[in-house]
């Protein structure tokens, strides 16, 4: 059998590895980066301090803006006299104007007086106010509230702050909406939910506790405006400056205003 002869030198060849291609990165259509344009609040920068937000021209500004807006703004619960409004008021805790205006169409003509309420049957008042909830403290308080007023004050809603805070379910909020409604009385600021969270979005506060956010609210604002300020605030918030999704686009106060959570 014949060999075959291998040459004696042996060439390695050396391969090269294949050069790895990077994927296309996928590029977002026009529309989605516009969308979310749209969506991004607008760059605003908040003042670094809270001295800032509080500068008497701004705030100033502030106030002719809600003037602009609601020049008719005043409590949307319905009442004839001050009673009627203190226990709508008391009424109003966790529940909307709306339903507690329902609810007064024929409370009041079967409870027309402070002897009305205060001398009930307890079991007959909660059903009649049950559509607003926590019916059962409501109605202590109702009563309680009544009868205070015809032992204490002759039968009249008191007109001071001091008096008013005797009154069961009568805290700072419920008496200056009455002291500030009923008789035109400047004894503070409402401070409801939608005080607190517009505030705190206007840089007027930077504290959470309503009691803290009024202090705050009366060394800023003039006591001359501090009725109708409520009023505007809350209007502002039931109509424009919702907890969520503020319909930013149609607020004139949007150039000045610092919110994280502003919609354009």
């Amino acid at each position: 059998m014949q060999r075959t002869a291998f040459p004696s030198c042996v060439i390695f060849l050396r391969v090269m590895p294949a050069k790895k291609t990077k994927p296309k990165r996928k590029t977002k259509s026009s529309k989605s980066v516009v969308a979310k344009t749209a969506r991004a609040p607008k760059s605003t920068k908040a003042p670094k301090t809270a001295a800032a937000g509080t500068d008497p021209k701004r705030v100033a500004t502030i106030l002719a803006k809600l003037d602009e807006a609601y020049p008719a703004a005043t409590c949307e619960l319905k009442h004839d006299n001050a009673f009627q409004l203190l226990i709508s008021t008391i009424l109003s805790a966790q529940c909307t104007d709306v339903r507690v205006n329902q609810v007064a169409e024929t409370l009041y003509k079967k409870y027309p007086t402070p002897e009305a309420f205060a001398y009930a049957n307890p079991s007959e008042l909660e059903q009649e106010i049950r559509p607003t909830g926590f019916f059962r403290n409501k109605t202590k308080s109702i009563m309680g509230a009544s009868k205070a007023i015809i032992e204490n004050f002759g039968g009249q809603v008191p007109r001071t702050m001091e008096e008013m805070l005797t009154l069961p379910g009568a805290a700072r909020k419920t008496a200056n909406v009455v002291l500030g409604t009923a008789f035109g009385i400047a004894s503070g600021i409402v401070v409801d939910t939608h005080v607190i969270r517009i505030s705190n979005r206007l840089d007027l506060t930077r504290n959470e506790d309503p009691k803290k956010i009024e202090q705050d609210l009366m060394k800023v604002i003039p006591k001359e405006k501090w009725i109708v300020f409520s009023h505007q605030i809350i209007w502002h918030g039931r109509r424009v400056c919702h907890a969520r999704k503020p319909k930013c686009v149609e607020c004139n106060l949007q150039k000045i205003c610092y919110s994280k959570d502003k919609t354009i």
